[in-house]
């Protein structure tokens, strides 16, 4: 079991799931790896305009880079690049062996169209794991690359032992990166998962049922304690500013019923930027022949 930190209520006593503990092990790990892979690995990420959040994301990355043996080969470009310039960088990525990963940080100017982007990265090099092959392979329940949040989440979910076959997974929202992704996770490890969203009807009476609740809207606090059981696992994916304060989809109240809650700062982000860092030493082992890439 992680370390954990505890917050009692006359209910329940809420066990906080600690994604900083688990990303420095996971990290600790992957810097074992790339040593035993015998060969550089590098991870080019690409950002395109001048997002601060976006940018303060890629510089993580770039540390965690650093810090475990992994070279960051970044490239900024400007807010007014045309399609074809990104497109035509992407290209030399792939063609460049330093590079054993492809990283293009969303989202992109809105004259950009993100899928063809996506779709023009190698999938061998799709650490992100967000092209059309890597999302194929994960529904055909052979993944290559999986999205490093719910991967992360599910590593979250092993280290805490917590239950998920025939128990109730509700995961609201249904984006490409997390929602989509996370359902197919849940339905491996044998639960019954329900998508939710903006148009989801009674969806307090939908998530009020689950044994694990999934939170991914980039909505502030919409998950209330009127929505989740006593004891049941929420995980938190948001991330939104409020009043200059980091704040997830999930209200402190929820913590007065929840068994396994994870916290904003330090729950999923860590374990995020960690199995992206997996990702690429997966990327490193299919490029080195030491694993078989489907499709060649």
């Amino acid at each position: 079991m992680m370390p954990v930190g505890r917050l009692r209520s006359p209910a329940v006593a809420v066990t906080l799931m600690d994604g900083k503990a688990l990303a420095a092990r996971v990290r600790a790990e992957v810097a074992r790896d790339v040593g035993v892979l015998g060969r550089p690995i590098g991870l080019a990420t690409v950002l395109v305009g001048e997002d601060e959040a976006s940018a303060l994301y890629v510089r993580r990355k770039e540390e965690a880079c650093r810090e475990v043996g992994i070279e960051p080969i970044h490239h900024e470009l400007s807010v007014d690049t045309r399609e074809g310039e990104l497109l035509d960088l992407v290209a030399e990525l792939n063609a460049d062996e330093r590079v054993t990963g492809i990283l293009v940080q969303l989202p992109l100017p809105g004259h950009m169209d993100e899928g063809r982007v996506i779709g023009a990265i190698a999938p061998i090099k799709d650490v992100d794991g967000f092209h059309p092959a890597s999302a194929g392979h994960l529904l055909q329940g052979e993944p290559t690359f999986v999205a490093a949040t719910p991967a992360g989440i599910m590593e979250l979910l092993r280290a805490y032992e917590i239950p998920l076959e025939g128990a109730r997974a509700v995961v609201v929202g249904r984006s490409n990166i997390v929602g989509k992704p996370m359902a197919l996770l849940l339905l491996a490890e044998n639960a019954t998962v329900t998508v939710c969203h903006s148009r989801t009807r009674g969806l307090p009476e939908v998530a009020r049922k689950a044994d694990v609740v999934v939170a991914a809207v980039g909505r502030a606090r919409m998950v209330t304690r009127e929505m989740v059981k006593e004891g049941a696992t929420v995980i938190d994916v948001g991330i939104n500013r409020v009043d200059g304060k980091v704040v997830g989809d999930v209200a402190e109240d929820v913590r007065e019923v929840a068994g396994h809650l994870t916290p904003v700062p330090g729950g999923v982000g860590p374990m995020t930027i960690a199995s992206l860092l997996r990702n690429t030493v997966r990327a490193g082992r299919y490029q080195a022949g030491l694993l078989a890439f489907p499709g060649g």
